[in-house]
């Protein structure tokens, strides 16, 4: 490959000023227009039958406009499994489900309406444990799972609260168990964790005499939401128009569709006005997705030598109330069943249950961090069983070129050892440092992979306008959520125009304009719409070429374009300048050439492949991107508080698009995976969310952060936009079992679950003595 000039160089983000200065506009700021505001009734209790929803009261009040319940909503909404109501009706699924929604003039107005509804409930048994929701005689939470449309990949068993059951044969389990020389078997527990965006989650409707709906969202999907609203408002997808803007976090809470469709039936009701609803820090961290919490056994056999042999996994999580998306976690946790470790013999069962708990869904990692907990911990039992390296496992196991994941997928462009090695180097792996008076220091690692959870057919697209003055507009579909996106890929969109990058604009999403993109989503879009805009750049290249051949009479093999001007390898004094070639479009004669240059690409996966429904056998990955995490702590054994001396992580990105941003995606990950490690759990009480708010959810802070070395590995990946793949999830997925790692090194004292707080580490160190 040629010196790259654009790729691989830390430019200056593209939304930098906007941002710093204040003047980057999100979603509230684009509301124009006269305004309503919707406001929810949320149900008090957890399960139970709506008997009377009293709505009297609230209509009367000043300044309302009208009230909404479930029944004004005809069909249900869902991405992978169609389980969801709008709002409740006639039965309630979860604390805080909205039972009705009033639209007023103000938002006082409409806060004040909402307490003068009254609702009677019938209160039903609730189910808050999935082993419970899993007994024969545990109250159904959907009695008609079985006639839910669901996308072919995922099986809910009908009469049950299971909503989707994945299962994973590879080799033989029985005989790879014989083969072992021990067989260790352990119980994991991760709880529920709040993605806490700075923005929580908004919403605005506008509907037209002309009957076009334009719906303004902080949704990381703006395609999908386009979908599932036509869907499940029967409309046609011209008539709706999805304005996304720059995102205040995402992390997968806002995958999908979520409030959008409450304001749609009040638009139409109102045309003219803009109707919004915003929802406050409680409603956000109740009433949206949380992190499945996830109950494992994991059973392993293995040999003296290190080297496992089977597998065994199976997996319980907790879905919440609607499993919509929740079922893709649960199948893509199957399927990546062995982490990062190439095991002949791996046996899983994933299942995903109803509870009546909060909506289970996407959190960043997406299901890996809860899957790659119970492996990275069972490598220490194994290490410390047999007085090995923790390391020397991992090396011994490690996938490389040419291994195979779970799922029987032979995996490319790897070097998980280097990425092990890396980190082991920078704490000082085998080293012992003396710790203060009553402290002590322990060491640990974790290794970790991820692969995009996306079906075969995701697709991507890109269109670049080349205007006459040369300087280009690129059109993608993916959102800005602080991650660096705009940068990059017009980085990508420079290297292969040849154009400087400060003569490319590029905007976020507007399905009426903007081309076709699945979701932001998985770590996907470096990979996936940074390879469409690589093809759509290259397809105006060449029609660049086509026109400078015609205008300058010579082959278009003999040019080449450095940028500014387009000029003859034979002769470089026959040239053309891009505005030239951008505006002329005729010759010399007056004929024309051609019409304004604008560049397509698209993407969809070729090496993707369905899986088998009994065994999961199959190619679920479009690439996998591997990596390691390293730490250092110091334990204070009378109050179990935890000091994180170093924190390292290495992560194979293939080829760093932007050397800057991907560092500042690794430290972001990084501290995200060690604030949940420390700090995050979300508590429950009978379907209640207990600590719904900052002053009781904790969350990592740079006061309470330490130094994070990161290292970029390039193993570049064959089809990845000039080798790169995605990296935006990655970097959490190892924190939590390289610190409890670090912890057990520590104080000979094991830990199952986490987050390890100072009172779970102190009881932990009262019962070993």
């Amino acid at each position: 490959m040629s010196e790259l000039k654009c790729v691989g160089k830390a430019v200056t983000r593209k939304d930098a000023i906007e941002k710093v200065t204040g003047s980057a506009e999100f979603i509230e700021d684009r509301f124009l227009g006269p305004l309503l505001y919707a406001k929810m009734k949320k149900s008090t209790v957890a399960h139970g039958k709506i008997k009377k929803l009293d709505l009297s009261k609230a209509l009367k009040h000043p300044g309302v406009k009208t009230v909404l319940t479930g029944k004004d909503y005809k069909n249900k909404i869902g991405l992978y499994l169609v389980d969801r109501d709008f709002m409740a009706v006639d039965k309630v699924r979860f604390w805080g489900e909205p039972v009705a929604l009033v639209v007023a003039s103000t938002e006082k107005a409409a806060a004040e309406a909402v307490e003068l509804i009254e609702v009677d409930y019938e209160e039903l048994p609730g189910v808050f444990d999935p082993f419970e929701a899993l007994k024969p005689e545990a109250p159904l939470i959907h009695e008609e799972l079985g006639s839910y449309e669901v996308v072919p990949i995922f099986y809910p068993k009908a009469g049950t609260n299971v909503a989707n059951h994945f299962k994973l044969r590879k080799g033989d389990t029985e005989k790879g168990f014989a083969e072992a020389d021990i067989v260790i078997e352990k119980e994991y527990y991760v709880p529920q964790m709040q993605h806490v965006p700075i923005e929580t989650h908004k919403a605005a409707a506008h509907w037209s005499p002309d009957g076009k709906l334009t719906v303004w969202s902080t949704a990381q999907s703006p395609n999908v939401v386009r979908q599932l609203l036509a869907k499940a408002f029967e409309m046609p997808m011209h008539k709706i128009r999805v304005i996304s803007s720059y995102i205040g976090g995402g992390f997968g809470c806002k995958a999908g569709a979520s409030l959008e469709g409450l304001v749609v039936p009040v638009a139409q009701k109102f045309p003219g006005y803009v109707v919004r609803i915003v929802f406050n820090r409680e409603e956000d961290m109740q009433g949206t997705f949380t992190r499945q919490a996830l109950y494992s056994t994991l059973k392993t056999g293995v040999r003296k030598d290190g080297r496992i042999t089977a597998l065994e996994y199976k997996m319980i999580w907790d879905g919440g109330a609607y499993t919509e998306y929740g079922v893709n976690i649960v199948r893509a946790a199957g399927y990546s069943s062995s982490g990062a470790y190439d095991i002949p013999n791996v046996k899983t069962d994933s299942y995903c249950v109803y509870t009546n708990n909060s909506i289970g869904g996407p959190v960043r990692g997406f299901g890996m961090c809860e899957m790659q907990w119970g492996i990275e911990r069972q490598i220490d039992y194994i290490a410390r069983e047999l007085n090995m390296d923790p390391l020397e496992v991992r090396l011994i196991n490690g996938m490389k070129k040419g291994s195979t994941t779970a799922s029987g997928q032979v995996v490319h462009d790897v070097d998980y050892e280097k990425c092990l090695k890396t980190v082991a180097d920078q704490i000082g792996w085998g080293k012992k440092e003396q710790p203060e008076k009553g402290k002590l220091r322990g060491k640990g690692i974790a290794g970790l992979v991820k692969c995009p959870a996306q079906p075969s057919n995701a697709a991507s697209s890109a269109i670049i306008r080349i205007n006459e003055d040369g300087t280009a507009h690129v059109m993608i579909g993916a959102t800005e959520m602080g991650q660096g996106m705009l940068t990059a890929i017009s980085q990508i969109a420079s290297e292969a125009l040849n154009i400087p990058i400060e003569k490319i604009d590029i905007k976020v999403p507007d399905t009426d304009f903007t081309p076709y993109e699945w979701q932001s989503v998985g770590s996907r879009i470096t990979y996936t719409c940074g390879t469409s805009v690589k093809r759509a750049a290259e397809d105006a290249l060449g029609q660049i070429y086509y026109i400078a051949a015609n205008l300058l009479e010579v082959p278009v093999e003999d040019l080449t374009f450095d940028g500014k001007i387009v000029y003859s390898t034979k002769d470089p004094e026959i040239k053309a300048t891009i505005r030239e070639v951008a505006d002329s479009c005729k010759k010399c004669t007056g004929e024309g050439i051609a019409g304004p240059i604008i560049g397509k690409g698209s993407f969809v996966p070729k090496n993707m492949t369905n899986l088998d429904p009994e065994t999961g056998q199959g190619n679920p990955g479009m690439f996998y991107c591997f990596g390691a995490t390293g730490v250092e702590v110091e334990v204070d054994i009378e109050t179990g508080v935890i000091k994180v001396l170093q924190l390292a992580t290495s992560i194979d990105a293939g080829k760093a698009i932007n050397p800057q941003l991907c560092t500042v995606q690794l430290h972001g990950g990084t501290i995200m995976g060690l604030s949940t490690a420390l700090y995050e759990d979300v508590r429950f009480d009978k379907g209640v969310m207990l600590n719904r708010n900052f002053t009781d959810y904790k969350i990592a802070s740079i006061d309470n952060t330490p130094h994070i070395e990161s290292f970029i590995i390039e193993t570049p990946e064959t089809n990845g936009p000039y080798g790169a793949r995605g990296i935006g999830e990655q970097p959490m997925i190892g924190v939590a079992p390289a610190v409890a790692n670090a912890v057990c090194d520590a104080l000979g004292v094991e830990f199952n679950t986490f987050p390890l707080t100072p009172e779970r580490v102190w009881r932990a160190l009262k019962e070993k003595k």
